[in-house]
């Protein structure tokens, strides 16, 4: 069915625009026609729906899982937080390869419920390198090899997207070497690499930098480390966990100087507890308690976050001193990229997917649409569209 949303503050990274029109049609968005049904959505702000290319689960749901339905229904929850895509975050297991949860990520990608669109895997792991292994146990890590990855590739049947690793190890050349020539996105993460080494892996073909601070070294003036190199590097991309807890206020405004806006990567890292109140939830076997707004270990480590993309949105302002179009940049049309979607995601323009989110004043979600289909409403946007003669 076709759709107009009318009279919004309408917002993407080409700018904010107020008093605009969207309509919706089928799957995606079109110009606007004579005769399109109109819903009402002044005083309310329209943004292209987020996008979490590096997330764990939320809503008491794990995407590092042997159950496809699992995901289905993180995806299903999802768009309460105004996320519309994302990548399923898998990480490793004990005494092997996880196989078996890539197997299961793909199953759901390629065979999709209702919700959220699954854009493929974001693999964090297992060639971790175990001085900077954060959360991950040291049971799950492995060193790198070219057998290893192809049976990783294999496994996703097409749909890993993005592999964090760490350059600096044995043989991660040619697991490297592996994945670029597989297309799929490597991403330095949880190293110990110096400068050199860094720029050595972005030469053989690395785009992508993990939780940016975090699990890696600290730029330092003189051992710049992988920020340094990733700063340097203008087709590199990094991610940083908005949650004001993994990477404190002052730390995320220097990132995204260093970086800038088009650089940037706003994600969650979260874990199955997000979007719930003070959960015990496991991560990959290990039990962790949220207390605070913050998931930590038994030991006191940080595992993952509680972070949703509409607390990171409205921390990207607060937080950040961005602007909406910024802060949608760094939460859609930057993701996009990185996830192999940007010339369909990421954008509110004719022949682009149906992906938005319709925020009130305080920018939280009053409607979420998922490639044309409501996915999540308020009452007060149901409301609105009963008003309109749209059956919701």
């Amino acid at each position: 069915m076709r759709l107009a949303i009318a009279g919004a503050r309408v917002v993407d990274w080409r700018g904010d625009r107020a008093g605009m029109s969207l309509v919706v049609d089928g799957a995606r968005l079109a110009d606007p026609g004579p005769d399109d049904p109109t819903v009402d959505a002044s005083e309310l702000t329209v943004l292209p729906g987020f996008i979490d290319v590096h997330t764990h689960g939320g809503g008491g749901f794990g995407l590092h899982t042997l159950d496809p339905d699992e995901i289905r229904c993180y995806a299903a929850w999802a768009p309460s937080t105004g996320c519309t895509a994302f990548l399923a975050g898998v990480v490793g297991i004990p005494a092997g390869l996880p196989l078996d949860e890539l197997s299961a990520a793909a199953g759901a990608a390629g065979e999709p419920g209702p919700g959220a669109e699954i854009l493929g895997i974001h693999l964090e792991g297992p060639f971790l390198n175990p001085s900077r292994r954060g959360a991950h146990d040291p049971s799950w890590l492995r060193m790198p090899s070219r057998e290893a990855a192809l049976r990783m590739i294999d496994a996703a049947r097409g749909w890993l997207r993005i592999v964090t690793l760490a350059p600096e190890l044995p043989n991660a050349d040619a697991a490297m070497a592996a994945f670029v020539a597989a297309g799929v996105v490597v991403s330095i993460g949880h190293t110990d690499a110096t400068y050199d080494e860094t720029n050595a892996a972005i030469g053989r073909g690395a785009r992508h930098a993990t939780h940016c601070f975090n699990a890696m070294p600290p730029l330092l003036h003189r051992a710049p480390g992988p920020l340094g190199a990733v700063a340097d590097a203008s087709d590199v991309l990094g991610e940083l966990i908005a949650d004001g807890v993994h990477v404190q206020p002052p730390a995320m405004r220097a990132l995204l100087r260093l970086l800038g806006v088009n650089r940037t990567v706003i994600v969650t890292d979260a874990q199955s507890g997000a979007g719930l109140d003070d959960p015990v939830m496991m991560f990959a076997g290990m039990p962790a308690r949220v207390s605070g707004g913050v998931a930590r270990l038994a030991d006191g480590t940080i595992a993952g976050s509680v972070l949703t993309m509409d607390r990171a949105l409205r921390n990207a302002v607060a937080m950040l001193g961005a602007t909406l179009p910024e802060a949608s940049a760094m939460l859609t049309a930057n993701p996009a990229r990185a996830a192999g979607a940007a010339g369909r995601k990421g954008l509110l323009a004719p022949g682009y997917d149906a992906d938005l989110v319709v925020l009130d004043a305080d920018l939280a979600p009053v409607a979420t649409y998922c490639r044309g289909q409501l996915a999540f409403a308020a009452t007060r946007w149901l409301d609105r569209l009963r008003a309109a003669g749209v059956e919701p």
